[in-house]
């Protein structure tokens, strides 16, 4: 058997555990074959050709069972069961990031970007390197986002404005204030971009993750906001009362698995509970907090509109109003997606909350 030893990453281990035994495959091996290899826990180490893993795991995704319909639970379970599996293919790296398998692409400066230097030889999922090499390329290209007018770039790991109701709502919504706001969970910056757009003399942006205060900044620049923006790295709030204050939490109660998961998922509603319990301590008394929440949770049973109300009142805050977008996204119209009934009801909502 082989050992599999995975890059590190300075700020985060992606791949767990750091080894495992493995044993050599190439052209000769099947795709059933792989699957039964994969599903007792040995992974493959592949030496073909690098277009021939590609044709594999797509040949193992097909032969995985699909997702169950019988409840968000055992959706959720099916989803990390199938990327567990997955990941079980690697391709090696040689010292510098480098795929040492025939018509393999460059893929130096994705890795890179997400693992940092690579002295020694190591393994990769292949379905991670695919992650790095399409989040290297949304990078470079960007998304475009109408309410700015321009392309927001997201970084590895920091999660992209594919879904722009939310970004709507925000360039919507009449401003109760100008001269400073505070957009709480920034992301890539692409809410905090969208209020300086609007006017806002000043914004400061927070945001818990490294990645994405380097993400957010760099796109506040790019764009030109450099100078009437402020990316902080803070738990929630940054010091002092603005008039403004948005808050776009995870949108779900559960646990994260990956990196990119804190930026969907909620453990405990920490973050929107944080977010409403402290939100009266950074307000003028003019001032509004925009909550930014879509109720798919609530679809789901995962939280009711009584616990969202509940908290509320609970932190001192009355709705002063909300404005309420449905969703656009293409799995909202799929009825062969099995969540399809929650997607299709759920609304997006910007509340407006203020002191009681």
């Amino acid at each position: 058997m082989a050992h599999l030893v995975m890059p590190g990453e300075p700020r985060r281990t992606l791949f767990s555990p750091p080894s495992r035994p493995a044993v050599f495959a190439d052209e000769q091996l099947s795709a059933d074959a792989a699957l039964r290899t994969m599903s007792a826990g040995v992974a493959l180490l592949w030496r073909g050709g690098y277009p021939a893993a590609r044709q594999l795991l797509d040949a193992l995704s097909r032969r995985l069972p699909p997702p169950p319909s019988d409840g968000y639970a055992a959706y959720r379970a099916h989803r990390a069961q199938r990327a567990r599996l997955l990941s079980l293919l690697y391709v090696p790296l040689d010292p510098g990031h480098i795929v040492p398998l025939r018509r393999a692409p460059d893929v130096r400066t994705a890795c890179a970007a997400v693992h940092g230097p690579l002295d020694v030889p190591a393994a990769i999922p292949l379905r991670e390197l695919l992650g790095a090499l399409g989040a290297a390329e949304w990078r470079r290209r960007g998304i475009a986002v109408p309410a700015l007018g321009a392309r927001i770039h997201p970084h590895h790991g920091v999660f992209a404005p594919v879904r722009q109701e939310y970004v709507r709502l925000v360039a919507e919504t009449p401003l109760p204030a100008a001269d400073l706001a505070f957009d709480v969970g920034t992301g890539t910056g692409v809410l905090a971009a969208v209020l300086a757009r609007r006017g806002v003399a000043r914004v400061v942006a927070t945001d818990t993750e490294p990645r994405a205060v380097a993400c957010a900044a760099e796109n506040l620049a790019r764009l030109g906001f450099g100078a009437r923006t402020e990316v902080v790295r803070t738990d929630l709030f940054p010091p002092g009362r603005a008039g403004l204050v948005v808050g776009n939490p995870p949108w779900l109660p559960g646990r994260a698995r990956t990196a990119l998961d804190h930026a969907v998922y909620d453990p405990g509603s920490r973050v929107l509970r944080g977010f409403l319990d402290r939100l009266p301590r950074h307000l003028t008394p003019a001032g509004e907090g925009w909550l930014v929440l879509s109720d798919l949770a609530e679809h789901l049973g995962l939280r009711t509109r009584a616990d969202l109300l509940g908290w509320i009142a609970t932190a001192g805050l009355e709705v002063a109003g909300r404005l309420d977008t449905a969703p656009e996204h293409p799995r909202a119209a799929d009825p062969g997606d099995p969540l399809h009934r929650a997607r299709a009801a759920e609304v997006t909502s910007l509340w407006r909350l203020r002191p009681a």
